[in-house]
Protein backbone atom coordinates (compact mmCIF):
# COMPACT_ATOMS: atom_id res chain seq x y z
CA UNK A 1 0.00 0.00 0.00
CA UNK A 2 2.50 2.16 0.97
CA UNK A 3 4.70 1.34 -2.24
CA UNK A 4 1.67 2.28 -4.21
CA UNK A 5 1.41 5.38 -2.61
CA UNK A 6 5.26 6.24 -2.78
CA UNK A 7 4.99 5.51 -6.53
CA UNK A 8 2.05 7.75 -7.41
CA UNK A 9 3.50 10.57 -5.54
CA UNK A 10 6.56 10.45 -7.91
CA UNK A 11 4.33 10.03 -11.13
CA UNK A 12 2.81 13.26 -9.65
CA UNK A 13 5.75 15.13 -8.81
CA UNK A 14 7.20 13.99 -12.35
CA UNK A 15 3.90 15.56 -14.36
CA UNK A 16 4.32 19.14 -12.02
CA UNK A 17 7.54 19.17 -13.15
CA UNK A 18 6.97 18.70 -16.67
CA UNK A 19 4.04 21.03 -16.45
CA UNK A 20 4.98 24.53 -17.58
CA UNK A 21 5.22 26.43 -15.14
CA UNK A 22 2.74 29.76 -13.91
CA UNK A 23 5.52 32.35 -13.16
CA UNK A 24 5.09 35.50 -11.42
CA UNK A 25 6.93 38.66 -11.71
CA UNK A 26 7.53 40.72 -9.15
CA UNK A 27 8.38 44.69 -10.03
CA UNK A 28 8.72 47.77 -7.58
CA UNK A 29 8.07 50.83 -8.64
CA UNK A 30 9.77 53.96 -6.66
CA UNK A 31 7.41 56.89 -6.86
CA UNK A 32 8.76 60.65 -4.79
CA UNK A 33 5.00 61.97 -4.20
CA UNK A 34 3.03 61.29 -0.73
CA UNK A 35 0.67 58.24 -1.26
CA UNK A 36 -2.69 60.32 -0.82
CA UNK A 37 -1.13 62.60 -3.64
CA UNK A 38 -3.66 61.35 -7.04
CA UNK A 39 -0.43 60.52 -9.18
CA UNK A 40 1.01 57.97 -6.40
CA UNK A 41 -3.09 57.08 -5.91
CA UNK A 42 -2.81 56.55 -9.76
CA UNK A 43 0.21 54.74 -10.06
CA UNK A 44 -1.65 52.11 -7.45
CA UNK A 45 -5.04 51.73 -9.41
CA UNK A 46 -2.70 51.16 -12.51
CA UNK A 47 -0.42 47.97 -10.63
CA UNK A 48 -3.64 46.76 -10.17
CA UNK A 49 -5.26 47.36 -13.47
CA UNK A 50 -2.00 45.18 -14.51
CA UNK A 51 -2.20 42.26 -12.08
CA UNK A 52 -5.91 41.76 -13.38
CA UNK A 53 -4.99 42.60 -16.98
CA UNK A 54 -2.34 39.49 -16.80
CA UNK A 55 -3.93 37.29 -14.10
CA UNK A 56 -1.71 37.79 -11.46
CA UNK A 57 1.21 37.26 -13.81
CA UNK A 58 2.76 40.52 -13.29
CA UNK A 59 2.74 42.35 -9.93
CA UNK A 60 3.85 45.73 -9.06
CA UNK A 61 4.40 47.37 -5.99
CA UNK A 62 4.39 50.83 -5.67
CA UNK A 63 6.67 52.71 -3.40
CA UNK A 64 5.33 56.23 -2.68
CA UNK A 65 6.53 59.10 -0.84
CA UNK A 66 10.14 58.37 -1.80
CA UNK A 67 10.32 55.41 0.67
CA UNK A 68 12.54 53.21 -1.84
CA UNK A 69 15.02 56.09 -3.84
CA UNK A 70 14.75 59.64 -3.32
CA UNK A 71 13.28 61.69 -6.74
CA UNK A 72 16.72 62.35 -7.89
CA UNK A 73 18.09 58.55 -7.69
CA UNK A 74 14.76 56.80 -9.36
CA UNK A 75 15.57 57.15 -13.04
CA UNK A 76 19.05 55.90 -12.35
CA UNK A 77 17.69 53.17 -10.09
CA UNK A 78 15.54 51.91 -13.05
CA UNK A 79 17.97 52.23 -15.77
CA UNK A 80 20.45 49.97 -13.61
CA UNK A 81 17.88 47.58 -12.92
CA UNK A 82 17.56 48.12 -8.96
CA UNK A 83 14.06 48.73 -9.90
CA UNK A 84 12.30 47.56 -12.86
CA UNK A 85 9.57 50.70 -13.21
CA UNK A 86 9.52 54.26 -11.56
CA UNK A 87 7.90 57.54 -11.57
CA UNK A 88 9.49 60.78 -11.65
CA UNK A 89 9.08 64.99 -12.31
CA UNK A 90 10.34 64.92 -15.78
CA UNK A 91 11.95 68.41 -15.24
CA UNK A 92 14.04 67.48 -12.12
CA UNK A 93 16.42 65.59 -14.77
CA UNK A 94 16.82 69.14 -16.69
CA UNK A 95 20.10 70.03 -15.51
CA UNK A 96 21.14 66.54 -17.36
CA UNK A 97 19.60 67.30 -20.64
CA UNK A 98 17.49 70.49 -21.11
CA UNK A 99 14.47 68.59 -23.16
CA UNK A 100 13.32 66.85 -19.64
CA UNK A 101 12.88 70.95 -19.14
CA UNK A 102 10.52 71.68 -21.87
CA UNK A 103 7.29 71.13 -19.56
CA UNK A 104 8.28 74.28 -17.19
CA UNK A 105 9.40 76.81 -19.64
CA UNK A 106 7.34 79.53 -18.08
CA UNK A 107 4.38 80.84 -19.67
CA UNK A 108 4.74 78.50 -22.80
CA UNK A 109 1.73 75.88 -21.85
CA UNK A 110 -0.61 77.43 -19.10
CA UNK A 111 -3.43 75.59 -19.71
CA UNK A 112 -4.61 72.07 -19.80
CA UNK A 113 -5.62 71.66 -22.83
CA UNK A 114 -2.25 73.70 -24.34
CA UNK A 115 -0.03 70.95 -21.74
CA UNK A 116 -1.69 67.71 -23.89
CA UNK A 117 0.26 69.65 -27.04
CA UNK A 118 3.33 70.34 -25.42
CA UNK A 119 2.87 66.63 -24.60
CA UNK A 120 2.09 65.08 -27.56
CA UNK A 121 5.29 67.60 -29.18
CA UNK A 122 7.45 66.77 -27.20
CA UNK A 123 6.96 63.02 -26.14
CA UNK A 124 8.85 61.60 -29.25
CA UNK A 125 12.35 63.80 -28.15
CA UNK A 126 11.70 62.45 -24.24
CA UNK A 127 11.20 59.14 -25.35
CA UNK A 128 14.19 58.80 -27.53
CA UNK A 129 16.61 60.60 -24.25
CA UNK A 130 15.11 57.63 -22.31
CA UNK A 131 15.67 54.81 -24.98
CA UNK A 132 19.33 56.02 -24.99
CA UNK A 133 19.26 55.08 -21.14
CA UNK A 134 17.43 51.68 -21.48
CA UNK A 135 14.67 53.12 -20.80
CA UNK A 136 11.04 53.01 -21.79
CA UNK A 137 8.55 55.97 -21.85
CA UNK A 138 5.23 54.47 -20.85
CA UNK A 139 2.69 57.23 -19.60
CA UNK A 140 2.84 61.08 -18.66
CA UNK A 141 0.80 62.79 -15.92
CA UNK A 142 0.19 66.34 -15.17
CA UNK A 143 0.48 68.54 -12.14
CA UNK A 144 -2.52 71.83 -11.80
CA UNK A 145 -0.96 75.21 -12.98
CA UNK A 146 1.75 76.18 -10.73
CA UNK A 147 1.36 78.99 -8.32
CA UNK A 148 3.72 80.88 -5.76
CA UNK A 149 3.18 80.22 -2.23
CA UNK A 150 4.89 82.61 0.20
CA UNK A 151 4.53 83.64 4.44
CA UNK A 152 3.39 87.45 3.31
CA UNK A 153 2.28 89.47 0.45
CA UNK A 154 4.02 89.79 -2.88
CA UNK A 155 3.04 92.50 -4.80
CA UNK A 156 6.14 92.59 -6.78
CA UNK A 157 9.01 90.16 -7.74
CA UNK A 158 11.59 92.61 -5.26
CA UNK A 159 9.61 91.08 -3.18
CA UNK A 160 10.82 87.41 -2.71
CA UNK A 161 14.49 88.95 -2.35
CA UNK A 162 16.31 87.46 0.66
CA UNK A 163 13.52 84.98 0.97
CA UNK A 164 14.46 81.69 1.31
CA UNK A 165 12.71 79.77 -1.53
CA UNK A 166 12.30 76.19 -2.58
CA UNK A 167 14.20 75.09 -5.76
CA UNK A 168 13.50 71.52 -7.28
CA UNK A 169 14.69 72.00 -10.65
CA UNK A 170 16.84 74.34 -13.20
CA UNK A 171 13.94 76.49 -13.83
CA UNK A 172 13.26 77.07 -9.77
CA UNK A 173 16.58 78.01 -8.97
CA UNK A 174 16.97 80.21 -11.77
CA UNK A 175 13.83 82.69 -10.80
CA UNK A 176 15.31 82.40 -6.83
CA UNK A 177 18.65 83.86 -9.09
CA UNK A 178 16.92 86.60 -10.92
CA UNK A 179 14.70 87.62 -7.69
CA UNK A 180 17.81 87.87 -4.81
CA UNK A 181 16.21 84.85 -3.06
CA UNK A 182 18.16 82.07 -1.53
CA UNK A 183 17.43 78.97 -3.91
CA UNK A 184 16.94 76.36 -1.21
CA UNK A 185 17.15 72.55 -2.76
CA UNK A 186 14.44 70.52 -1.42
CA UNK A 187 12.40 67.75 -2.94
CA UNK A 188 8.95 67.28 -2.19
CA UNK A 189 8.66 64.39 0.37
CA UNK A 190 11.35 66.65 2.35
CA UNK A 191 9.44 69.88 2.02
CA UNK A 192 6.89 69.33 5.10
CA UNK A 193 10.01 69.21 7.25
CA UNK A 194 11.61 72.33 5.87
CA UNK A 195 8.54 74.46 5.64
CA UNK A 196 7.97 73.33 9.40
CA UNK A 197 11.64 74.35 10.46
CA UNK A 198 11.79 77.53 8.51
CA UNK A 199 14.44 75.97 5.90
CA UNK A 200 11.78 77.26 2.92
CA UNK A 201 9.08 80.12 3.36
CA UNK A 202 8.51 80.30 -0.33
CA UNK A 203 7.98 78.30 -3.56
CA UNK A 204 6.38 77.37 -6.64
CA UNK A 205 3.74 75.07 -6.99
CA UNK A 206 0.54 72.86 -7.87
CA UNK A 207 -2.48 73.39 -5.71
CA UNK A 208 -1.47 69.64 -4.83
CA UNK A 209 1.21 70.01 -3.59
CA UNK A 210 0.45 72.85 -1.17
CA UNK A 211 -2.32 70.34 -0.27
CA UNK A 212 -0.57 67.44 0.98
CA UNK A 213 2.21 69.49 2.56
CA UNK A 214 -0.20 71.15 4.95
CA UNK A 215 1.39 74.49 3.84
CA UNK A 216 -1.63 76.37 5.50
CA UNK A 217 -0.01 75.63 8.95
CA UNK A 218 3.67 77.40 8.01
CA UNK A 219 2.49 79.91 4.78
CA UNK A 220 -0.50 82.33 4.79
CA UNK A 221 -0.78 83.41 0.66
CA UNK A 222 -0.61 81.42 -2.72
CA UNK A 223 -0.34 83.41 -5.92
CA UNK A 224 -2.34 81.79 -8.84
CA UNK A 225 0.54 82.79 -11.82
CA UNK A 226 -0.46 79.68 -13.72
CA UNK A 227 3.32 79.43 -14.56
CA UNK A 228 3.41 76.03 -16.21
CA UNK A 229 1.68 72.64 -15.95
CA UNK A 230 4.48 69.86 -14.94
CA UNK A 231 4.23 66.34 -15.59
CA UNK A 232 5.54 63.27 -14.16
CA UNK A 233 6.76 60.52 -16.30
CA UNK A 234 6.40 56.58 -15.86
CA UNK A 235 9.09 54.70 -17.45
CA UNK A 236 10.08 51.02 -17.37
CA UNK A 237 13.27 49.39 -17.27
CA UNK A 238 13.78 48.11 -21.36
CA UNK A 239 15.45 45.16 -20.74
CA UNK A 240 13.03 43.75 -17.95
CA UNK A 241 10.24 44.73 -20.43
CA UNK A 242 11.80 42.62 -22.92
CA UNK A 243 12.05 39.55 -20.62
CA UNK A 244 8.01 39.83 -20.33
CA UNK A 245 6.24 37.49 -22.59
CA UNK A 246 4.12 39.22 -25.60
CA UNK A 247 0.68 39.12 -24.01
CA UNK A 248 1.91 40.72 -20.87
CA UNK A 249 4.00 43.66 -22.68
CA UNK A 250 0.66 44.21 -24.42
CA UNK A 251 -1.40 44.41 -21.44
CA UNK A 252 1.56 46.67 -19.64
CA UNK A 253 1.04 49.43 -22.24
CA UNK A 254 -2.70 49.07 -22.76
CA UNK A 255 -2.93 49.70 -19.34
CA UNK A 256 -0.31 52.75 -18.93
CA UNK A 257 -2.55 54.19 -21.73
CA UNK A 258 -6.16 53.97 -19.46
CA UNK A 259 -3.54 54.97 -16.29
CA UNK A 260 -2.44 58.37 -18.14
CA UNK A 261 -5.76 58.76 -19.45
CA UNK A 262 -7.56 58.74 -15.98
CA UNK A 263 -4.47 60.81 -14.77
CA UNK A 264 -5.42 63.90 -17.21
CA UNK A 265 -8.74 63.62 -15.81
CA UNK A 266 -8.38 63.61 -12.16
CA UNK A 267 -5.21 66.42 -12.96
CA UNK A 268 -7.80 68.80 -14.28
CA UNK A 269 -10.74 67.55 -12.05
CA UNK A 270 -8.96 68.35 -8.83
CA UNK A 271 -7.07 71.12 -9.85
CA UNK A 272 -10.62 73.69 -8.55
CA UNK A 273 -10.86 71.51 -5.11
CA UNK A 274 -7.10 72.17 -4.29
CA UNK A 275 -7.53 75.15 -4.70
CA UNK A 276 -10.75 75.51 -2.41
CA UNK A 277 -9.28 73.69 -0.11
CA UNK A 278 -6.57 75.73 0.36
CA UNK A 279 -8.79 78.67 0.74
CA UNK A 280 -10.89 76.60 3.39
CA UNK A 281 -7.87 75.96 5.51
CA UNK A 282 -7.41 80.14 5.55
CA UNK A 283 -4.84 80.92 2.80
CA UNK A 284 -5.18 83.81 1.11
CA UNK A 285 -5.30 82.95 -2.95
CA UNK A 286 -5.09 85.72 -5.03
CA UNK A 287 -4.55 86.36 -8.85
CA UNK A 288 -0.79 88.45 -9.10
CA UNK A 289 -0.67 92.03 -9.12
CA UNK A 290 0.36 93.15 -12.50
CA UNK A 291 3.45 94.49 -11.31
CA UNK A 292 4.50 90.88 -10.03
CA UNK A 293 2.61 89.51 -13.03
CA UNK A 294 5.16 91.18 -15.84
CA UNK A 295 7.98 90.45 -13.20
CA UNK A 296 7.49 87.03 -13.47
CA UNK A 297 6.69 87.30 -17.02
CA UNK A 298 10.44 88.90 -17.43
CA UNK A 299 11.87 86.17 -15.77
CA UNK A 300 9.49 83.97 -18.11
CA UNK A 301 11.38 85.60 -21.40
CA UNK A 302 15.25 85.37 -19.42
CA UNK A 303 14.27 81.01 -18.87
CA UNK A 304 12.64 80.46 -22.25
CA UNK A 305 15.68 82.31 -23.61
CA UNK A 306 17.93 80.30 -21.29
CA UNK A 307 16.10 76.82 -21.90
CA UNK A 308 16.44 77.46 -26.27
CA UNK A 309 20.14 78.05 -26.25
CA UNK A 310 20.48 75.03 -23.93
CA UNK A 311 18.40 73.16 -25.95
CA UNK A 312 19.13 73.91 -29.45
CA UNK A 313 17.69 73.03 -32.48
CA UNK A 314 16.07 69.94 -30.68
CA UNK A 315 13.88 72.38 -28.48
CA UNK A 316 13.43 75.08 -30.87
CA UNK A 317 11.91 72.15 -33.11
CA UNK A 318 9.55 70.67 -30.43
CA UNK A 319 8.86 74.16 -29.77
CA UNK A 320 7.88 74.77 -33.28
CA UNK A 321 6.12 71.81 -33.58
CA UNK A 322 3.72 73.23 -30.55
CA UNK A 323 2.87 75.97 -31.52
CA UNK A 324 1.77 74.70 -34.92
CA UNK A 325 -1.05 71.89 -33.42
Amino acid sequence: MHRRNFVAGVALAAAMAAAPASAQTKWNLPAAYATSNYHTENLVQFAKDVEAATGGKLLITVHGNASLFKAPEIKRAVATGQAQIGEVLTSIHENEDAIFGIDVVPFLATSFADARKLDKASRPAIAKKLEAQGLMLLMAVPWGPQGIYAKQELNKVEDLKGIKFRSYNAGTARIAELAGAQAVTIQAAELPQALATGVVTSFISSGSTGYDTKVWESLTHWYDTQAWIPKNITFVNKAAFDALPKDQQEALVKTAAAAEARGWKIAEEKAGWYIAELKAKGMKVLPPSPELAGGLKKFGEDLTAGWLKKSGADGQAIVDAYRKL
